[in-house]
Protein backbone atom coordinates (compact mmCIF):
# COMPACT_ATOMS: atom_id res chain seq x y z
CA UNK A 1 0.00 0.00 0.00
CA UNK A 2 1.71 3.52 -1.12
CA UNK A 3 1.86 6.26 1.54
CA UNK A 4 0.56 9.85 0.92
CA UNK A 5 3.23 12.17 1.24
CA UNK A 6 2.25 15.65 1.83
CA UNK A 7 4.88 17.44 0.48
CA UNK A 8 4.06 21.08 1.99
CA UNK A 9 4.92 19.72 5.18
CA UNK A 10 8.17 17.93 4.26
CA UNK A 11 9.12 21.56 2.80
CA UNK A 12 8.05 23.59 5.72
CA UNK A 13 9.87 20.88 8.10
CA UNK A 14 12.81 21.12 5.92
CA UNK A 15 12.94 24.67 6.37
CA UNK A 16 12.26 24.65 10.24
CA UNK A 17 15.33 22.36 10.29
CA UNK A 18 17.89 24.93 8.04
CA UNK A 19 16.66 27.47 10.31
CA UNK A 20 16.60 26.08 13.55
CA UNK A 21 20.57 24.99 12.71
CA UNK A 22 21.21 27.95 11.24
CA UNK A 23 19.97 30.24 14.34
CA UNK A 24 21.79 28.02 16.13
CA UNK A 25 25.25 28.25 14.86
CA UNK A 26 25.34 32.03 14.91
CA UNK A 27 23.72 32.45 18.38
CA UNK A 28 26.59 30.22 19.23
CA UNK A 29 29.11 32.11 17.37
CA UNK A 30 27.75 35.37 18.91
CA UNK A 31 28.28 33.36 22.48
CA UNK A 32 31.94 33.18 21.88
CA UNK A 33 32.28 36.70 21.65
CA UNK A 34 29.38 37.41 24.22
CA UNK A 35 31.83 35.20 26.61
CA UNK A 36 34.97 37.30 26.10
CA UNK A 37 32.94 40.71 26.64
CA UNK A 38 31.55 39.66 30.21
CA UNK A 39 34.70 38.00 30.73
CA UNK A 40 36.21 41.58 30.30
CA UNK A 41 33.84 43.28 32.05
CA UNK A 42 34.53 40.77 35.11
CA UNK A 43 38.00 41.40 34.94
CA UNK A 44 37.58 45.14 34.36
CA UNK A 45 39.08 45.68 30.93
CA UNK A 46 37.94 46.42 27.13
CA UNK A 47 37.04 42.98 25.45
CA UNK A 48 37.24 42.69 22.34
CA UNK A 49 36.54 45.68 20.62
CA UNK A 50 39.05 45.65 16.86
CA UNK A 51 37.05 43.63 14.50
CA UNK A 52 34.07 45.74 13.42
CA UNK A 53 31.85 47.99 15.29
CA UNK A 54 32.67 47.50 19.10
CA UNK A 55 34.20 44.19 17.73
CA UNK A 56 31.45 42.82 16.43
CA UNK A 57 32.90 40.90 13.66
CA UNK A 58 35.24 39.45 16.15
CA UNK A 59 33.68 35.76 15.55
CA UNK A 60 34.10 36.14 11.92
CA UNK A 61 37.51 37.04 12.28
CA UNK A 62 38.35 34.01 14.61
CA UNK A 63 36.24 31.40 12.07
CA UNK A 64 38.88 32.93 9.38
CA UNK A 65 41.83 32.35 11.56
CA UNK A 66 40.51 28.92 12.37
CA UNK A 67 39.68 28.42 8.73
CA UNK A 68 43.32 29.46 7.26
CA UNK A 69 45.30 27.97 9.81
CA UNK A 70 47.33 24.36 8.69
CA UNK A 71 45.94 21.40 9.40
CA UNK A 72 48.02 19.28 11.35
CA UNK A 73 47.33 15.50 11.44
CA UNK A 74 49.34 13.26 13.70
CA UNK A 75 51.61 10.23 12.03
CA UNK A 76 50.86 8.54 14.71
CA UNK A 77 47.12 9.13 14.80
CA UNK A 78 44.18 6.81 13.50
CA UNK A 79 42.93 9.13 10.85
CA UNK A 80 39.39 8.13 10.90
CA UNK A 81 38.86 8.12 13.95
CA UNK A 82 40.95 11.32 14.60
CA UNK A 83 38.41 13.47 11.72
CA UNK A 84 35.15 11.54 13.03
CA UNK A 85 35.84 12.91 16.87
CA UNK A 86 35.57 16.54 16.17
CA UNK A 87 32.61 15.75 13.91
CA UNK A 88 30.80 13.43 16.55
CA UNK A 89 30.69 16.46 18.86
CA UNK A 90 29.52 18.21 16.33
CA UNK A 91 26.41 16.32 15.26
CA UNK A 92 25.64 15.01 18.49
CA UNK A 93 25.16 18.94 19.99
CA UNK A 94 23.24 19.91 16.77
CA UNK A 95 20.94 16.63 17.13
CA UNK A 96 19.16 17.88 20.69
CA UNK A 97 17.35 20.97 18.69
CA UNK A 98 15.28 18.68 17.08
CA UNK A 99 12.54 17.93 19.81
CA UNK A 100 13.08 21.18 21.43
CA UNK A 101 9.80 23.54 21.03
CA UNK A 102 11.05 26.78 19.72
CA UNK A 103 7.64 28.57 19.96
CA UNK A 104 3.79 27.85 19.94
CA UNK A 105 2.55 27.44 16.15
CA UNK A 106 2.24 30.27 13.21
CA UNK A 107 -0.33 30.83 10.53
CA UNK A 108 1.48 31.58 6.89
CA UNK A 109 0.05 30.91 3.47
CA UNK A 110 -3.47 29.22 5.34
CA UNK A 111 -1.12 26.47 6.70
CA UNK A 112 -0.32 26.25 11.00
CA UNK A 113 3.15 25.50 11.66
CA UNK A 114 4.28 24.52 14.53
CA UNK A 115 7.59 25.79 15.66
CA UNK A 116 9.24 22.59 16.62
CA UNK A 117 10.38 20.11 14.46
CA UNK A 118 9.43 16.98 15.91
CA UNK A 119 6.90 16.52 18.81
CA UNK A 120 7.70 13.07 19.75
CA UNK A 121 5.94 11.77 23.29
CA UNK A 122 9.58 10.57 24.53
CA UNK A 123 11.27 14.01 23.50
CA UNK A 124 12.88 14.04 26.86
CA UNK A 125 14.06 10.39 26.34
CA UNK A 126 15.22 11.22 23.26
CA UNK A 127 17.41 14.49 24.43
CA UNK A 128 18.91 11.88 27.18
CA UNK A 129 20.16 9.63 24.30
CA UNK A 130 21.84 12.63 22.19
CA UNK A 131 23.67 14.08 25.33
CA UNK A 132 24.89 10.71 26.35
CA UNK A 133 26.35 9.98 22.47
CA UNK A 134 28.17 13.48 22.87
CA UNK A 135 30.89 11.57 25.28
CA UNK A 136 31.93 9.61 22.41
CA UNK A 137 33.25 12.59 20.17
CA UNK A 138 35.77 13.43 23.07
CA UNK A 139 36.58 9.79 23.54
CA UNK A 140 37.35 8.80 19.94
CA UNK A 141 39.39 12.25 19.46
CA UNK A 142 41.15 11.99 22.62
CA UNK A 143 42.59 7.94 21.81
CA UNK A 144 42.97 8.50 18.12
CA UNK A 145 45.33 11.34 18.98
CA UNK A 146 47.71 8.94 20.48
CA UNK A 147 48.41 11.48 23.28
CA UNK A 148 48.57 10.57 26.78
CA UNK A 149 47.59 13.85 27.83
CA UNK A 150 44.71 13.66 25.28
CA UNK A 151 43.66 10.20 26.01
CA UNK A 152 43.48 11.40 30.07
CA UNK A 153 41.12 13.86 29.58
CA UNK A 154 39.00 11.74 27.29
CA UNK A 155 38.64 9.18 30.72
CA UNK A 156 38.02 12.02 32.74
CA UNK A 157 35.40 13.35 30.67
CA UNK A 158 33.92 9.98 30.16
CA UNK A 159 33.74 9.29 34.35
CA UNK A 160 32.67 13.04 34.82
CA UNK A 161 29.81 12.40 31.79
CA UNK A 162 28.52 9.24 33.27
CA UNK A 163 29.10 10.22 36.77
CA UNK A 164 26.25 13.59 36.38
CA UNK A 165 24.17 12.02 33.99
CA UNK A 166 23.11 9.53 36.64
CA UNK A 167 22.17 12.44 39.28
CA UNK A 168 20.62 14.49 36.46
CA UNK A 169 18.75 11.88 35.35
CA UNK A 170 17.28 10.79 38.71
CA UNK A 171 16.62 14.77 39.25
CA UNK A 172 14.29 14.53 36.17
CA UNK A 173 12.58 11.72 37.23
CA UNK A 174 11.24 13.81 39.65
CA UNK A 175 10.18 15.97 37.30
CA UNK A 176 8.12 13.54 35.37
CA UNK A 177 6.43 12.66 38.26
CA UNK A 178 4.92 15.80 38.59
CA UNK A 179 4.47 16.63 35.00
CA UNK A 180 3.03 13.00 33.93
CA UNK A 181 4.33 13.16 30.43
CA UNK A 182 8.06 13.09 28.23
CA UNK A 183 6.73 15.13 25.92
CA UNK A 184 8.65 19.00 25.91
CA UNK A 185 5.51 20.39 24.37
CA UNK A 186 3.33 18.92 26.75
CA UNK A 187 5.34 19.79 29.91
CA UNK A 188 5.12 23.94 28.49
CA UNK A 189 1.71 23.77 27.94
CA UNK A 190 1.00 22.48 31.50
CA UNK A 191 3.09 25.34 32.88
CA UNK A 192 0.81 28.08 30.68
CA UNK A 193 -1.70 27.01 32.58
CA UNK A 194 -0.30 26.89 35.71
CA UNK A 195 2.78 27.26 37.81
CA UNK A 196 6.07 26.64 36.41
CA UNK A 197 8.27 23.71 36.95
CA UNK A 198 10.55 25.37 39.45
CA UNK A 199 8.11 25.78 42.06
CA UNK A 200 7.56 22.10 42.36
CA UNK A 201 10.90 21.00 41.90
CA UNK A 202 13.79 23.84 43.08
CA UNK A 203 16.33 21.30 44.36
CA UNK A 204 15.83 19.45 40.92
CA UNK A 205 16.31 22.32 38.99
CA UNK A 206 19.41 22.93 41.17
CA UNK A 207 20.81 19.41 40.57
CA UNK A 208 20.36 19.95 37.04
CA UNK A 209 22.10 23.09 36.70
CA UNK A 210 24.81 21.63 38.21
CA UNK A 211 24.87 18.80 36.23
CA UNK A 212 24.44 21.13 33.37
CA UNK A 213 27.71 22.49 33.70
CA UNK A 214 29.38 19.26 33.81
CA UNK A 215 27.96 17.89 30.84
CA UNK A 216 28.97 21.03 28.83
CA UNK A 217 32.55 20.52 30.25
CA UNK A 218 32.07 24.11 31.59
CA UNK A 219 34.56 25.57 34.29
CA UNK A 220 34.64 24.74 37.11
CA UNK A 221 33.43 20.97 35.55
CA UNK A 222 36.43 21.75 32.63
CA UNK A 223 39.05 18.81 34.01
CA UNK A 224 39.15 17.46 30.42
CA UNK A 225 40.86 20.23 28.97
CA UNK A 226 42.70 21.00 32.22
CA UNK A 227 45.64 23.19 31.07
CA UNK A 228 47.65 23.13 34.13
CA UNK A 229 47.59 19.22 34.14
CA UNK A 230 46.35 18.11 31.00
CA UNK A 231 47.94 20.72 28.28
CA UNK A 232 44.73 21.45 26.12
CA UNK A 233 43.36 18.17 27.46
CA UNK A 234 41.60 16.19 24.95
CA UNK A 235 42.07 18.19 21.82
CA UNK A 236 45.67 18.80 22.43
CA UNK A 237 46.74 17.41 19.24
CA UNK A 238 43.61 19.36 17.19
CA UNK A 239 44.68 22.30 15.16
CA UNK A 240 42.48 24.43 12.54
CA UNK A 241 38.15 23.96 12.41
CA UNK A 242 38.71 20.75 13.74
CA UNK A 243 39.73 22.31 16.91
CA UNK A 244 37.15 25.11 15.88
CA UNK A 245 34.51 22.24 15.89
CA UNK A 246 35.40 20.98 19.55
CA UNK A 247 35.17 24.56 21.06
CA UNK A 248 32.15 25.56 18.84
CA UNK A 249 30.35 22.13 19.96
CA UNK A 250 30.77 23.31 23.60
CA UNK A 251 29.35 27.27 22.87
CA UNK A 252 26.21 24.79 21.04
CA UNK A 253 25.76 22.28 23.96
CA UNK A 254 25.69 25.25 26.65
CA UNK A 255 22.77 26.95 23.89
CA UNK A 256 21.04 24.28 24.09
CA UNK A 257 21.15 23.01 27.08
CA UNK A 258 19.86 26.66 28.66
CA UNK A 259 16.78 26.09 26.37
CA UNK A 260 16.23 22.85 27.96
CA UNK A 261 16.33 24.46 31.51
CA UNK A 262 14.31 27.07 30.25
CA UNK A 263 11.80 24.89 28.80
CA UNK A 264 11.57 22.14 31.45
CA UNK A 265 11.51 24.58 34.75
CA UNK A 266 10.93 28.05 33.53
CA UNK A 267 7.98 27.62 31.21
CA UNK A 268 9.71 27.17 28.01
CA UNK A 269 8.16 29.98 25.59
CA UNK A 270 5.82 30.38 27.96
CA UNK A 271 5.34 34.37 28.39
CA UNK A 272 4.86 35.77 32.33
CA UNK A 273 2.17 37.60 33.70
CA UNK A 274 0.69 37.49 29.48
CA UNK A 275 -2.27 35.51 28.80
CA UNK A 276 -1.47 34.28 25.38
CA UNK A 277 -5.23 33.81 24.40
CA UNK A 278 -5.72 37.28 24.22
CA UNK A 279 -3.42 37.67 21.39
CA UNK A 280 -3.10 36.77 17.58
CA UNK A 281 -1.77 33.75 17.05
CA UNK A 282 1.58 35.05 15.12
CA UNK A 283 2.01 37.37 17.76
CA UNK A 284 1.72 34.75 20.65
CA UNK A 285 4.24 32.64 18.82
CA UNK A 286 6.61 35.67 18.27
CA UNK A 287 6.63 37.09 21.78
CA UNK A 288 6.93 33.05 22.63
CA UNK A 289 10.14 32.73 20.68
CA UNK A 290 11.18 36.22 22.84
CA UNK A 291 10.40 35.25 25.93
CA UNK A 292 12.41 31.81 25.43
CA UNK A 293 15.35 33.53 24.21
CA UNK A 294 15.20 36.48 27.13
CA UNK A 295 15.71 33.26 29.72
CA UNK A 296 18.22 31.25 27.95
CA UNK A 297 20.36 34.94 27.84
CA UNK A 298 20.02 34.66 31.33
CA UNK A 299 21.30 31.37 31.17
CA UNK A 300 23.98 31.58 29.27
CA UNK A 301 25.28 34.55 31.15
CA UNK A 302 24.97 32.57 34.93
CA UNK A 303 27.37 29.60 32.59
CA UNK A 304 30.00 32.47 31.62
CA UNK A 305 29.85 33.74 35.29
CA UNK A 306 30.27 31.18 37.06
CA UNK A 307 33.49 30.25 34.42
CA UNK A 308 35.25 33.84 35.71
CA UNK A 309 34.13 33.63 38.95
CA UNK A 310 34.69 29.84 40.52
CA UNK A 311 38.15 28.01 40.33
CA UNK A 312 38.57 24.70 39.09
CA UNK A 313 37.82 21.56 41.41
CA UNK A 314 39.97 19.09 42.03
CA UNK A 315 39.23 15.76 40.40
CA UNK A 316 39.02 13.86 43.90
CA UNK A 317 36.20 16.97 44.67
CA UNK A 318 34.47 16.48 41.48
CA UNK A 319 33.24 12.48 41.49
CA UNK A 320 33.00 13.60 45.01
CA UNK A 321 30.76 16.08 44.36
CA UNK A 322 28.80 14.10 42.11
CA UNK A 323 28.59 10.37 43.73
CA UNK A 324 28.20 11.45 47.40
CA UNK A 325 26.30 14.95 47.14
CA UNK A 326 24.20 14.84 44.34
CA UNK A 327 23.07 11.74 43.86
CA UNK A 328 21.98 11.30 47.57
CA UNK A 329 20.24 14.47 47.01
CA UNK A 330 18.46 13.36 43.13
CA UNK A 331 17.24 10.00 45.30
CA UNK A 332 16.11 12.40 48.22
CA UNK A 333 14.41 14.86 45.75
CA UNK A 334 12.92 11.76 43.48
CA UNK A 335 11.44 10.11 46.84
CA UNK A 336 10.14 13.01 48.84
CA UNK A 337 8.00 14.23 45.17
CA UNK A 338 6.43 10.89 44.92
CA UNK A 339 5.72 10.87 48.93
CA UNK A 340 4.11 14.07 48.64
CA UNK A 341 2.31 13.61 45.12
CA UNK A 342 1.07 10.13 46.94
CA UNK A 343 -0.11 12.43 50.16
CA UNK A 344 -2.28 14.83 48.26
CA UNK A 345 -3.59 12.58 45.36
CA UNK A 346 -4.76 9.64 48.14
Amino acid sequence: MLLAIDFALVVEKLVLIIVVVMASLVIAMYTTFAERKVAAVLQDRRGPNRAGPFGLLQPLADGLKLFFKEEIIPNFSSRFLFIAGPGLAMLTAMMTSAVIPWGDTIELFGRTISLQIADINIGILYVFGVVSMGVYGIMIGSWASNNKFSLIGGLRAASQIISYELAMGISLIALLMVTGTLSLKEMVVQQQSGYWNIVYQPLGFLIFLICSFAECNRTPFDLAEAESELIGGYHTEYSSMKLGFYLFSEYINMFISSVIMATLFFGGYDIPFVNEANLTPNLAAILGVVALMVKVVCFIFLFMWVRWTIPRFRYDQLMHLGWRILIPLALFNMLATGGVILYFNK
